[in-house]
């Protein structure tokens, strides 16, 4: 298939817009919790004081403010477990459109929860939030992966993070004070994720299901030839016909694909691993613990308007997301993994050694090498970390293993988020300007592990991957016998 503008056409930009509206709010509520800290604390003590008569202990506050920003993993990891359930019986689109109910809770529990003086009535609809999010990290990059045309589907998978982080900026400058970070106006900023509900929900029936569920899932080819036909303005779709039914042609010589098979079976085994140290690289790369705590980490950089910086980082932060979505299907997905994780190694040394004399040598001009660093930080993160283990997952697997990978992937990335999110705070409190040496560290491992194990999938078409894995696997034909590969689900591979 050629790469020419006639495959954007007007029909795919609806249906991906409207699918990345999922990961909007999954960048939004990701970030919209931490501007307004002080005031959400100082809600948790006047309603404590409200039921008991008495001022809320620091250590409960503490917790209730911890178990209000680490619910939204929690559920996440639910959520994220789940996609399987819904995307094989409901398909990709109709999941998303379900997945709005969640969406809708959660808004209206965390909007009327000083209403009606509750602060369980936010912590429960962070989690209900959480839950949508995990379904959307599953669901938009599949959808979104299955309707792009082979050449444009690193481009256009790269809109998932792009959506992320536009939900995060809008998220810190919703946040501040002179706009929705105010004490009359925090429960509408948290309660906003009702607005992109309603624009989904209007703009989704309109869309097509993926022609790869209807073809494959389904087993309706006109159908999919149709919506092929309107996704990539042409009346010859015959390229796009045969490479999904040779997929399935696969897919039938094949059980099943459950989430232990994903492990038991040598077909399977190296993607699924590849899949999930892609997504530990981006959690465990430290950039949580910038969007988390950036205002903390600027504050001790010496930086005196440190939420104008935070916002600084949400601009850089998209601005480099563009320029990925730009260069991907050029310099390829590994190349562009391995640049990402190398530069990031090199910005959290600098940042170490900024912090570093700042703190113990009181070289204040260090305080601006930090801003650069934590920058560097971030345009590093979104050329490749960032949005290449969310849609690479997609390329990965064929039809039938997607769902069950990317419920294993989805749960790895909210888990590694969950863990980084709850222990660097105790973690920057031992090691001080020091903390981040532990990120080089591991981000240096994952250089390794890419550079040595991750296969290049630009301009690939899902069956040449599998089929380079499955090349791959061959060796193992002879550690099993022939009945006990059939019991892996993986007879038709060899």
């Amino acid at each position: 298939m050629e790469s020419g503008g006639k495959q954007v056409t007007v029909q795919l930009m609806i249906a991906v817009g409207a699918a990345v509206i999922g990961s909007l709010q999954f960048g939004y509520n990701t970030g919209v919790i931490n501007a307004p800290q002080k005031i959400i604390e100082s809600f948790l003590n006047d309603t404590w004081f409200d039921r008991y008569a008495e001022p809320i202990p620091s250590s409960y506050r503490t917790s209730l403010w911890s178990i209000s920003v680490a619910i939204f993993s929690v559920g996440g990891i639910f959520g994220s477990f789940s996609v399987g359930l819904f995307v094989n019986r409901f398909g990709r689109r109709n999941s998303m459109l379900m997945a709005n109910v969640l969406a809708f809770i959660s808004a209206i529990l965390m909007g009327f929860s000083k209403l009606a003086g509750s602060f369980e009535m936010l912590i429960i609809g962070r989690f209900v939030v959480g839950l949508y999010s995990g379904l959307s990290t599953g669901f938009v990059p599949m959808y979104v992966g299955e309707i792009a045309p082979t050449a444009l589907r690193g481009a256009l998978g790269t809109l998932h993070q792009l959506g992320i982080v536009v939900g995060i900026l809008m998220a810190q400058v919703f946040g501040m004070d002179s706009i929705m970070g105010s004490p009359s106006l925090w429960p509408v900023l948290l309660g906003f994720t009702v607005i992109p509900a309603l624009l989904q929900c209007a703009i989704l029936p309109f869309c097509p299901e993926s022609p790869r569920f209807l073809l494959i899932n389904r087993n309706e080819e006109n159908k999919a030839k149709s919506v092929l036909k309107k996704l990539r303005g042409v009346t010859d779709v015959s390229a796009d016909m045969q490479e999904m039914k040779e997929e399935s042609r696969q897919m039938m010589r094949e059980k099943k694909v459950t989430i232990p098979e994903l492990f038991r079976s040598p077909t399977y085994r190296q993607p699924i691993f590849i899949a999930i140290m892609l997504q530990l690289s981006q959690q465990l790369s430290g950039i949580n613990a910038i969007f988390y705590y950036s205002t903390n980490i600027f504050e001790t950089a010496g930086v005196s308007q440190p939420v104008y910086a935070t916002i600084g980082t949400g601009v850089v932060n998209t601005a480099f997301t563009v320029v990925s979505l730009f260069v991907v299907e050029r310099a390829g997905r590994r190349s562009l993994h391995l640049i990402g994780l190398m530069g990031m190694a090199g910005s959290a040394v600098l940042m170490t050694i900024a912090t570093a004399l700042l703190t113990h040598d009181k070289l204040e001009w260090m305080s601006y090498v930090s801003i650069v660093a934590i920058f560097a930080f971030v345009a590093f993160f979104e050329i490749g970390p960032g949005p290449i283990p969310w849609f690479i997952v997609a390329e990965l697997f064929s039809q039938g293993p997607r769902p069950a990978a990317f419920a294993v992937a989805g749960f790895s990335n909210w888990t590694a988020n969950f863990i980084v999110g709850m222990a660097f705070p105790y973690v920057a409190e031992l090691c001080g300007p020091y903390v981040f040496i532990i990120f080089t560290v591991l981000l240096l491992a994952f250089f390794v592990f890419t550079y040595f194990l991750v296969p290049e999938t630009k301009g690939r078409t899902f069956d040449e991957i599998s089929a380079g894995f499955r090349q791959t696997a061959a060796g193992a034909t002879e550690k099993y016998s022939p009945e006990e590969m059939n019991s892996l689900g993986a007879d038709s591979q060899f």
